[in-house]
C-alpha cells in the first residue's frame, strides 16, 4: 500500500493519505519464540483431535502430558492460531461488530446436486519456523475442494482470491455458507456474492455442525499431510497441500458417493470429464 521509494508523496503523507498510523507502518511484529510455536504444534494436535476443547480443556491436557502451561498463555496461542472449541458458550467467534451477519440458510435443507451449496472455512497451518493460514473453497454436496490458498495473515484478500478462483473456473453455487468469521462477513465477500447472485448462509454461533464438512477435511488433511510433512515453510506447504488436495480430488475414495473421490463425482454429475 505505502510506497517508501515513490518520488511524488512522501511515506507521511502516503499515511495521511490512507489514514495510518506513522508508527504502525514502520512497526515489524516481534517474531514467535521457538518455545511457543512448539507448544502450539502440540495444541494443533491436540485440538485437531478434540475440536470440542476449549482453553481450559486444552491446558488441562497438556499439563496431564507433563507440560507447565498457563490458561491465559494457551489462550492467547489459541487466538493467534484461530482456534476455539466448537461448541457453544462465550468464546465462540465474534463477527465484525459493523459488519453484518446473514441467517443459515442450510437448516432443514435436502442438498442433491453440486453447485447447490458451496462452504469455505480458514485453518491454521503449523510450519517449522513460524504458521500460516489456509482457506478452501467446497461443493459440499461432493466434498469437492473448488480452490484454496495459503497465507502469513488472515487478511481478507487471500479469501478472496480463492473465491475468485472458484468462480471463474466452476461457476456459482445457489448458496454459499460460511462461519460469521471478519474475512467471510467484509464488504468485499459479500459484494463478490451478492454480485454473481447468490444466497449468502452464515452458520450460527458455536454450531460445530453447520460448516461439519469443511471441519472434516481439516482433519483428514492434518493428519494425513500436514503433521507428517513438518514444512520448512510457505513453499514446502503449498506443495505438500498441492499434492494431498490433488490426491483428495482425484484420488482419495470418499464414503460420501460410495468410493468416487469428490471431483471425480463433481464432473461427473455435471457432465464434466477431465482426461
Amino acid at each position: 500500500m505505502v510506497q517508501p521509494d515513490n518520488q511524488r508523496l512522501s511515506v507521511r503523507r502516503q499515511c495521511d493519505l490512507f489514514q495510518l498510523c506513522r508508527s504502525g507502518y514502520y512497526y515489524e511484529p516481534a517474531p514467535t519464540s521457538r518455545e511457543d510455536l512448539a507448544l502450539m504444534r502440540r495444541i494443533d494436535r491436540l485440538w485437531t483431535r478434540r475440536p470440542f476443547f476449549g482453553s481450559r480443556q486444552v491446558t488441562l491436557a497438556l499439563r496431564n502430558k507433563g507440560l507447565v502451561v498457563n490458561r491465559k498463555h494457551v489462550q492467547r496461542l489459541m487466538r493467534v492460531m484461530g482456534l476455539e472449541a466448537m461448541v457453544p458458550g462465550p468464546h465462540t467467534s465474534q463477527p465484525h461488530p459493523e459488519h453484518p451477519v446473514y441467517p443459515y440458510l442450510l437448516r432443514n435443507l435436502s442438498v442433491t446436486r453440486p453447485d447447490q451449496v458451496w462452504c469455505a472455512d480458514i485453518t491454521y497451518i503449523q510450519l517449522s519456523q513460524g504458521f500460516s493460514y489456509l482457506v478452501a473453497v467446497m461443493d459440499w454436496w461432493s466434498r469437492a475442494v473448488l480452490s484454496w490458498r495459503l497465507s502469513n495473515s488472515l487478511s481478507e484478500e487471500f479469501c478472496l482470491e480463492a473465491l475468485d478462483e472458484a468462480l471463474r473456473h466452476h461457476g456459482s453455487p445457489e448458496i454459499f455458507n460460511t462461519d460469521q468469521g471478519s474475512q467471510f462477513t467484509a464488504d468485499g465477500w459479500i459484494a463478490r456474492l451478492r454480485s454473481a447472485g447468490i444466497h449468502v448462509s452464515m452458520d450460527g454461533r458455536g454450531r460445530c455442525l453447520d460448516n461439519v464438512f469443511v471441519e472434516r477435511l481439516w482433519r483428514s488433511l492434518k493428519y494425513e499431510e500436514v503433521f507428517p510433512g513438518d514444512y520448512e515453510g510457505v513453499a514446502a506447504a503449498r506443495s505438500g497441500i498441492d499434492r494431498w488436495f490433488s490426491f483428495y480430488n482425484f484420488e482419495r475414495p470418499h464414503r460420501a458417493h460410495g468410493g468416487t473421490p469428490p471431483m471425480l463425482m463433481y464432473r461427473r454429475q455435471l457432465g464434466r470429464f477431465a482426461a
